[in-house]
């Protein structure tokens, strides 16, 4: 089954909006733990606008899930972070400062020297890699040849798409995970999938290890309680 990684910017958003600690990241981590999550995913930006440094410590001396970072490796605090607390993962996302949320993958053959030696740094130190890249095909096989553990596919496109044609929205990506199952490349995936274009996208990508979600969850906990929203994004990953 397709592992939940579930990101919890959005609760540090909410936290930072007010000040003060309310909503407890780690409380609220430790609950979507408990409700069955496989995964925590953060994504710390330069300015801490939502998660803080000082937030992923104290999750990584609490989580017995796995541990997914997101970030931009171009920025030395981020690669710090990174080695000193060691995840189980890291996602590296090719973000400019002050950008608003991801909304591209890597150009992998521009980029393959720095994908390359960053990769390395990492895989040395025990972190299982994945990098951020758009369902095309030379950029699958450009992040093959970086050492690269994984891929995450970038589904903005596809939750755009779906609305209209399921299916023409899906064929890229069913494309680009048979080239990274031939290259032997495992394949997350995430960015705007919700519990209506989940489970379609889940039937159809073979070999999805793993899918993070943030930003609809959290909204769709507001409706439906955190809990049964987990139970609910988990149900969506069943195959059957």
């Amino acid at each position: 089954m397709t592992a939940l990684s579930i990101n919890i910017n959005k609760i540090a958003t909410l936290r930072n909006a007010r000040g003060g600690n309310t909503p407890n990241v780690l409380s609220s981590a430790l609950k979507i733990q408990k409700f069955g999550a496989d995964g925590i995913t953060v994504h710390p930006r330069p300015d801490e606008r939502h998660i803080r440094y000082s937030d992923v410590y104290e999750l990584k001396e609490a989580l017995s899930v796995e541990f997914n970072i997101e970030g931009n490796p171009k920025e030395e605090r981020f690669v710090e972070l990174v080695l000193n607390t060691k995840p189980h993962q890291v996602t590296l996302v090719p973000d400019t400062l002050g950008q608003l949320t991801s909304d591209h993958g890597w150009d992998t053959i521009k980029e393959k020297k720095f994908l390359i030696e960053t990769i390395d740094l990492f895989s040395k130190q025990g972190i299982r890699t994945s990098i951020f890249v758009d369902p095309v095909e030379n950029m699958v096989r450009g992040a093959a040849e970086t050492g690269t553990n994984r891929i995450e596919l970038y589904t903005e496109s596809y939750a755009k798409d779906f609305v209209k044609n399921k299916k023409h929205a899906v064929d890229p990506f069913v494309k680009a995970s048979q080239i990274a199952n031939e290259l032997k490349l495992g394949i997350n995936a995430g960015h705007d999938l919700n519990l209506d274009n989940l489970k379609f996208f889940n039937q159809h990508v073979e070999n999805l290890k793993e899918v993070s979600i943030g930003h609809a969850l959290i909204a769709d906990a507001l409706d439906f309680g955190l809990e049964n929203t987990v139970n609910l994004y988990k149900r969506a990953l069943r195959k059957h």
